[in-house]
């Protein structure tokens, strides 16, 4: 099953956005990320990656992240 999570992330930068999709890449369970730096929008497709799993990975970047509910 897929599940599409979707977050609002504080980033400023090119190397904001590339901190998260770095550590997106690496979660395990995560398909694929849409990254917007100019809406500081973060989507993710993932199959067994949880939305938890997802949110303490960005988390790690030191930016700030919150959830949105869809």
């Amino acid at each position: 099953m897929t599940n599409i999570y979707k977050f609002n992330v504080a980033m400023t930068c090119s190397g904001c956005s590339g901190a998260v999709e770095r550590v997106l890449k690496r979660l395990e369970g995560v398909e694929s990320s849409d990254i917007s730096l100019e809406n500081q929008t973060v989507v993710v497709t993932a199959t067994t990656a949880t939305k938890e799993q997802v949110y303490e990975a960005i988390k790690k970047t030191g930016k700030a992240v919150t959830p949105i509910e869809s």
